[in-house]
């Protein structure tokens, strides 16, 4: 069967771990070409159906680095434009390329075309869920604190698919995630995440803090309701104070400081947030090649 990457949950925890294992080994080494052509003779097909900066840039180097040919598709230079299904674009794309790396507003969509696709998918980002940001998270973790069980990571704000995908990889590493949110935003249960409508008890005792911003695309008409019922879950320094001693500061990015995260904070010695946005590349890169090479 065809292994795609849609929720996270797709990988095990030994196989999570050594992914993240090669992701470093992708980092240290890129200067020296390691796993420079991995992928040589393969294409990768790289949809996207909303405007992207991290997603794309970090998917198509990454494709050419490990020697691959990436194929960059808008949704408005496919026929999905004008009313192609999905299953026939699955199957169509199934004959070209090796590979689909998808950025959708339907996480729908994405399942239906992995679920007709001949080759792997991958889930750029859908509403619903954001995995390969996750993996960037725990690599970036890895990186800052070696060891990721036992970890507890506090996410404040929207309850959105950020943290969605965060509950997810989180348990499978065995970090303890932690979702503080307003009534309305909060996170479903699930995956050993815990809930509170408490940002401070959140943060009490965390190695890591995270957030994402309020108004994400699609929220824009509700944009004075969200900030004023997220306000008191702004990451700043009163609540980076509540963390642990060394406690890092992660965001997704596009960051919006005075929203949802205080300039002081972003730009801090705490903030990991530009190696966590570097880190796409080389957990991406492992991804594809355990897609691809298994």
């Amino acid at each position: 069967m065809t292994r795609n990457f849609i929720t996270g949950e797709e990988f095990g925890a030994f196989e999570l771990g050594k992914l993240l294992e090669r992701g470093a080994e992708l980092k240290a080494g890129r200067g020296e070409g390691v796993g420079r052509d991995s992928l040589a003779g393969k294409s990768i097909a790289l949809v996207f159906q909303r405007p992207s900066t991290r997603t794309r840039i970090s998917f198509e180097v990454g494709v050419a680095e490990l020697g691959a040919t990436p194929i960059v598709l808008r949704g408005d230079e496919m026929q999905f434009s004008r009313g192609e299904s999905v299953g026939d674009t699955a199957r169509v794309l199934s004959r070209y390329v090796d590979a689909i790396v998808i950025r959708s507003g339907s996480h729908e969509a994405v399942v239906e075309l992995a679920e007709a696709a001949d080759v792997p998918v991958v889930n750029g980002l859908t509403p619903l869920h954001h995995p390969c940001q996750a993996l960037a998270d725990l690599l970036t973790l890895r990186e800052r604190f070696g060891d990721l069980d036992g970890l507890r990571l506090a996410y404040v704000g929207d309850g959105n698919n950020v943290a969605r995908s965060l509950a997810i990889v989180g348990e499978l590493a065995g970090v303890e995630v932690v979702v503080a949110a307003p009534p309305g935003y909060q996170l479903e249960e699930g995956h050993g995440v815990k809930l509170t409508g408490d940002p401070r008890a959140a943060a009490d005792g965390a190695d890591a803090l995270y957030t994402d911003v309020w108004i994400s695309m699609g929220d824009e008409i509700e944009a004075d309701r969200r900030r004023a019922d997220l306000a008191p879950f702004r990451l700043d320094a009163d609540l980076l104070a509540a963390a642990k001693d060394g406690a890092i500061v992660l965001h997704c990015l596009p960051a919006h400081p005075g929203e949802e995260i205080t300039e002081e904070v972003l730009y801090s010695d705490a903030s990991a947030v530009f190696d966590e946005a570097e880190n796409r590349l080389h957990a991406q890169k492992a991804l594809l090649e355990a897609l691809l090479l298994a």
